[in-house]
């Protein structure tokens, strides 16, 4: 087995561009304990986040469209798995490494909160005002594979890895991302309090494929996102704006085509990765576009200050149950009782309670709510 993990080193060095990552780059906190095992470091990090329980709650966490009965609209664990396989095909054309674009794309969501972007906006209020910082789903998604899975030891994860998950803000628009290659530990640590402090910090990611799966993330959602809504009757494919539509087509597959395609043009043996100045400016358009008529409809925010006062609720009942030490509650038998001490005397309360809550399925935080209190599913 060592003489073909030799060749297959051999071979990704050769095959790989000058600009990739090579697997023998990978660094963790921690060095293994021997040379034993044969797979590549960020093929570990891929296998490390599938197995995660974190990944497994991606199944029941809402994209954009929640309290919706409506099985073809996507949800989280879809849009993971589209941002992978976007990513893996640019990767592939720009000679980049597709263990370290998977790893990145498939762990990047799974900080979000239930409730998609709605959610992380309320447990972020309470976060502040518990003195914990803003909360962000990136920066939480690194808080679960580093520090909260395996009973809060972590999943040793490669530095490259988690800086990708960090960085890879899909809601910012950039035009191209040139990666900020020199980076540690320390580094990393440094931009997560950063981030936490302040919201508009802008982080850039260590890798192109990093930079890569960034760039993903917005092509998975933006024409997908479109088909839900229209799936949904919120909007007509007629109300796209018409010179979007020219630039970057009328469907999600029209749209992903168009700006995967774009994206491997300009960015062909560069440093960088980024769209051409036309593409990048269509998409601006849409993404306006997508804000006002579908993300802010108010046909899917019939529910949200039902859904935002029992954030607040859950939120003080767990801190107050932590105060009293009341081990019958669920934050203790769902969730501290197996976790290692260091994380326990590492973690004010407040952030065991952000942890908890961030990590919870739709369904779960629902049934932590009394049940006349809960939200009824949309009539759209």
């Amino acid at each position: 087995m060592d003489r073909i993990r030799s060749i297959i080193d051999r071979e990704e060095a050769r095959a790989l561009s000058r600009y990739a990552i090579r697997s023998k780059e990978g660094r963790r906190r921690t060095p293994p304990a021997s040379d034993a095992d044969y797979r590549q470091p960020f093929s570990i990090d891929t296998d490390r986040i599938l197995h995660s329980l974190a990944y497994a709650r991606y199944i029941d966490k809402t994209q954009v469209f929640y309290l919706v009965s409506n099985d073809h609209i996507t949800h989280r664990v879809l849009h993971v798995q589209l941002v992978s396989k976007i990513a893996r095909t640019i990767g592939r054309f720009l000679a980049l490494n597709p263990d370290l674009i998977e790893a990145i794309a498939l762990g990047h969501d799974i900080g979000h909160t239930p409730f998609g972007h709605d959610g992380e906006r309320f447990l972020s209020r309470l976060c502040l005002a518990s003195g914990i910082g803003h909360f962000h789903h990136n920066l939480q998604s690194v808080q679960f594979l580093d520090k909260v899975e395996r009973r809060g030891q972590g999943w040793n994860l490669c530095l490259q890895t988690l800086d990708g998950i960090l960085c890879h803000d899909g809601e910012v628009n950039d035009r191209a991302l040139l990666p900020d290659r020199d980076k540690t530990f320390v580094t990393l640590e440094n931009e997560i309090q950063r981030k936490k402090k302040r919201a508009d910090v802008r982080l850039r990611p260590m890798s192109l494929e990093g930079c890569v799966v960034r760039l993903a993330d917005t092509i998975a959602y933006i024409g997908r996102d479109i088909e839900d809504a229209i799936r949904l009757n919120l909007i007509r494919r007629s109300d796209l704006p018409r010179k979007c539509s020219r630039v970057l087509g009328k469907t999600n597959g029209e749209i992903v085509f168009t700006l995967v395609t774009d994206v491997i043009h300009n960015s062909y043996r560069h440093r960088h990765v980024g769209f051409s100045r036309e593409i990048a400016d269509a998409l601006f358009r849409l993404k306006q576009f997508n804000l006002e008529r579908i993300y802010m409809n108010p046909q899917i925010k019939t529910h949200i200050q039902r859904i935002e006062s029992l954030f607040d609720m859950l939120f003080h009942r767990y801190c107050e149950q932590i105060e009293k030490e009341d081990r019958t509650a669920p934050i203790f038998t769902d969730f501290l009782k197996d976790k290692s001490e260091g994380y326990l005397t590492q973690h004010r309360t407040a952030e065991l309670v952000r942890d908890y809550i961030a990590g919870m399925t739709d369904r779960y935080f629902l049934r932590q709510c009394p049940e006349k209190m809960r939200p009824a599913e949309l009539n759209i």
